[in-house]
């Protein structure tokens, strides 16, 4: 796809965003059974069901671009979610497992709100504002979730990790 315009570069990487999210939706199920500290569970199936909003705000979107948003694969993504992916095939202590999944779920968290802040800005430059309240909404919630990994990392999570164990 060529791009010319501010228009066709926000379209092009809202396909990337697609892509991102449903990445993340196949990879959750796996932190999720992965993850072995309650909270840390909960907070997953949480995003789950908001990384699964996201999906359908995006596809709304699309329509009201008369766009459609496959097309396009989020490599960035890929290979930020591999990481995570391979620190589970490692096995590591439980604890440390949880500080990693952790660590994980923030380079996620991080790449996608890069990418709304970046898009909801290109939304109020092309007179979308309507989408524009669209992503600031799942921007919101990509920042509620990096904060909600943030405090369980420092109560408990990474403190337990730190602990030799028994």
């Amino acid at each position: 796809m060529e791009m010319d315009t501010l228009h066709e570069l926000y379209v092009d990487e809202l396909k990337d965003l697609y892509s991102a999210e449903n990445q993340i939706l196949k990879a959750l199920p796996r932190m999720i059974k992965a993850a072995t500290h309650k909270q840390l569970k909960q907070g997953f199936t949480k995003h789950e069901r908001q990384t699964r909003q996201h999906v359908k705000r995006l596809e709304r979107i699309f329509r009201s671009l008369g766009e459609k948003p496959t097309g396009k694969k989020c490599v960035g993504m890929e290979g930020v979610l591999k990481e995570g992916s391979e620190l589970i095939k490692e096995k590591p202590d439980r604890e440390v497992l949880d500080a990693g999944l952790i660590a994980a779920a923030q380079h996620v968290e991080h790449y996608e709100m890069a990418g709304y802040g970046t898009v909801r800005t290109w939304a109020r430059l092309l007179g979308h504002d309507d989408h524009e309240a669209l992503l600031q909404q799942t921007l919101d919630e990509e920042r509620d979730t990096d904060e909600a990994l943030t405090a369980m990392a420092e109560s408990s999570i990474n403190v337990e990790a730190t602990e030799p164990e028994e």
